[in-house]
């Protein structure tokens, strides 16, 4: 959802360092990153890096004990998780999380509860297209669809809310890779053709790195290394996989 008066250029999310505690631990520690309208960033690092707390901060399920949430040029770390959501920010969490005794019909109109009928009926529409699997399953209860058609349909449910910025934690989890390929041409249209930022947290930083123009590397918390995708694959690829240069 493109926003009136802003630029593809200009930081649709942008954080000044941030930082989150669970109790007295710290999960995400002085974070300063953006992601720009129609743009698609990926995050990435290894498990407990804390990728996925951030994303929960950005969508006001943990509440930051320090620093700025921007988005859209207002401060949202303090607001509730339901305002942020009405703000165009759309949160695909890790594991699912369908509703289990919903169709696959009803998860989606669940998703899109704000928009207009005939606003819902396009935005089924453009999900079915994307994932044809949901049109033909639209009358089953999600609890029977496979681990792979329930990632699809938690994905289908946040984009019928029309975000302007979609966040997607580990969404390649349990899909085939014909459907991982799938995943990425959506994603990718979404940002090109829709002015959608996303903004992807993925353990397969290969595919993050490989379908996105900008990346940040997360480390104990804290951002490491940050800039275009092909550099920030070069430092991953020193630092976790090594390689010929990694002594340079």
């Amino acid at each position: 959802m493109f926003i009136w008066g802003r630029t593809l250029s200009d930081p649709l999310l942008s954080i000044s360092e941030l930082w989150a505690h669970y109790g007295v631990i710290p999960a995400v520690r002085g974070v300063t990153m953006e992601v720009r309208q129609g743009e698609l960033a990926a995050l990435v690092g290894a498990n407990g890096a804390g990728k996925s707390t951030l994303l929960r901060a950005v969508s006001g399920l943990v509440r930051p004990s320090a620093g700025r949430i921007g988005f859209a040029g207002a401060e949202i770390g303090a607001r509730n998780a339901w305002d942020i959501a009405a703000l165009g920010i759309a949160h695909v969490p890790q594991g699912r999380r369908c509703f289990a005794a919903l169709t696959v019909e009803e998860n989606l109109r669940a998703g899109g509860y704000r928009q207009t009928a005939a606003r819902m009926r396009e935005r089924m529409d453009a999900v079915y297209a994307a994932f044809p699997i949901l049109a033909e399953k639209r009358r089953q209860f999600a609890e029977t669809l496979s681990g792979g058609q329930q990632q699809m349909l938690a994905i289908g449910r946040a984009l019928t809310s029309s975000p302007s910025l979609l966040m997607l934690d580990e969404p390649s989890l349990g899909l085939s890779p014909v459907m991982v390929q799938e995943l990425a041409n959506v994603l990718r249209t979404l940002a090109r053709d829709f002015s959608t930022a996303v903004l992807l947290v993925e353990q397969n930083s290969r595919l993050a790195l490989k379908i996105s123009e900008r990346a940040y590397l997360m480390s104990m918390g804290g951002i490491v290394a940050s800039g275009p995708s092909t550099e920030v694959a070069a430092v991953v690829q020193r630092t976790y996989l090594g390689s010929a240069g990694a002594a340079d």
